[in-house]
C-alpha cells in the first residue's frame, strides 16, 4: 500500500512532465487531496484516451476497495482510459469503510461516464446518490459487474422507499431479483463451491474462444469459490465456466461431484426506456482473484468490448500491475483500517 503525502506545486508539475516523456502509455494523476473522497487517474495516451470509466466499490468481504484502484491504474497507465474510483466513505472521518453501507460520494461523476463498473454488496444508498446509478443504468450506456454485484443493493432500512425494487430479494413486477438479476443476469443464490475451502478454475468456452474479448485469456484461477446460479436473465453468451477445485491451490483436483457453472458472460440489458446496454459480468473478482493475470486481462478486454472498442482489444493486453499490489485476503472484518482514497493515488515512479 502506498503512503501518500501532499506535494508542492513544482513537484506535481515535475511529476506530470516525467509522465509525459516516459516510454509507453502515460497517465496524469490529479493533485493529492486528503479531502477528496475518490481517486482519479487521467489516461493521456493509448487506445482508451478520451473514454471515462467510473468504478464503484463498496463490499464488506472481497476487498473491492483494493481491487478497483489496481484495475483502474492498469486501464489508465497501460491503455489510456481515464478512471475514477469511488469508495464507501465514513462521513465522520473521511476514511474508506467497507461496512458503511449508506454512503458512496462522487456518484454524480457517472454523468460523464462512458462505462460503469459496479462492485458493491448490500448497499442501501440514499435517494440522492442512488439516482445517479439509476440514471446511468437507464441511459443504455455499458456496465460491468463483479462478484457481489449480483446482490449489489439491499433496502432493509427503508423497504418501502423509492429504490426498494432494486433490492436483491425484490418481488416487484419487472424487477424480480432486483438490480443484480435484471441488469446483470442473476441475483445471489448460494456458494456452489465450499466457501473458503474450495477454489475456482476458469474454463474458457470453446464456442467463443476466438472472440476478441477472450484474446490472451487462457489460464484463470482464483481462491474464491464458484457462485451458484439458477439461470441468467437475458440472451447471454457464457465466456468462461467455473470448475470447483477441491482445495485452495491452483493445483488442487476438480471436485467431480459439482457441476461447472457460468462465471463470466456478456449480455444485453434492455432498459426501462428501451435503450440497449452492453453488459459484462463475472462472479469472480475478489482482490486476491485478480492476482490471476488472465482474469485481469479478461476484465481489461471486457472494458474495451463494453465501450464498443472490440477491434482495439490487443492480442495480449498488457495487464502488469502499476505499482505494488499486495491484496488482503477475503473475509469479513479483514479490511485495512484507516485508509483514505488518497492512499491509492498514482505516483510518478509507478509505471
Amino acid at each position: 500500500m502506498n503512503t501518500t503525502m501532499k506535494r508542492s506545486a513544482p513537484a506535481l508539475l515535475l511529476a506530470a512532465v516525467l509522465a509525459l516523456v516516459a516510454s509507453g502509455p502515460a497517465v496524469a494523476q490529479a493533485p493529492d487531496n486528503d479531502d477528496t473522497p475518490w481517486v482519479r487517474y487521467e489516461g493521456t495516451s493509448g487506445p482508451g484516451q478520451g473514454t471515462h470509466i467510473v468504478l464503484v466499490s463498496g463490499d464488506e468481504e472481497y476487498r473491492s476497495e483494493e481491487a478497483l484502484p489496481m484495475l483502474a491504474k492498469i486501464l489508465a497507465v497501460r491503455h489510456g482510459f481515464t478512471c475514477t474510483v469511488l469508495f464507501p466513505i465514513d462521513p465522520a472521518n473521511g476514511q474508506i469503510e467497507p461496512d458503511h453501507q449508506t454512503n458512496i460520494p462522487g456518484l454524480e461523476q457517472l454523468a460523464t461516464a462512458d462505462l460503469m463498473v459496479l462492485f458493491t454488496r448490500f448497499r442501501e444508498l440514499p435517494p440522492d446518490q442512488m439516482e445517479h446509478i439509476i440514471e446511468y443504468t437507464r441511459s443504455g450506456r455499458p456496465l460491468i459487474g463483479l462478484r457481489t454485484a449480483t446482490h449489489a443493493f439491499r433496502y432493509q432500512r427503508n423497504p418501502d422507499g423509492p429504490h426498494a425494487k432494486y433490492d436483491w430479494k425484490s418481488t416487484v413486477d419487472g424487477w424480480e431479483g432486483g438490480y443484480g438479476r435484471q441488469v446483470f443476469g442473476e441475483t445471489w443464490v448460494n456458494h456452489h463451491g465450499d466457501h473458503g475451502a474450495e477454489s475456482t478454475r476458469g474454463l474458457v468456452n470453446g464456442l467463443y474462444e476466438n472472440r476478441p474479448i477472450l484474446n490472451g485469456v487462457r489460464d484463470i484461477w482464483g481462491p474464491t469459490d464458484v457462485y451458484g446460479l439458477r439461470d441468467i436473465v437475458g440472451d447471454e453468451q457464457v465466456l468462461v465456466h467455473g470448475q470447483t477445485l477441491a482445495g485452495m491451490e491452483p493445483t488442487a483436483p476438480p471436485n467431480a461431484e459439482k457441476s461447472i457453472m457460468p462465471i463470466a458472460w456478456t449480455k444485453e440489458y434492455r432498459t426501462e426506456t428501451g435503450n440497449a446496454a452492453r453488459v459484462f459480468f463475472t462472479t469472480m473478482g475478489a482482490s486476491v482473484d485478480f492476482q490471476s493475470e488472465d482474469l485481469r486481462r479478461l476484465f481489461v478486454n471486457a472494458a474495451y468490448w463494453a465501450v464498443g472498442m472490440e477491434d482495439d482489444i490487443p492480442e495480449e493486453a498488457d495487464v502488469r500491475y502499476v505499482g505494488p499490489y499486495e491484496p488482503t485476503f477475503f473475509g469479513f472484518d479483514e479490511h485495512q483500517e484507516g485508509l483514505l482514497p488518497s492512499d491509492f493515488a498514482l505516483h510518478g515512479d509507478e509505471r
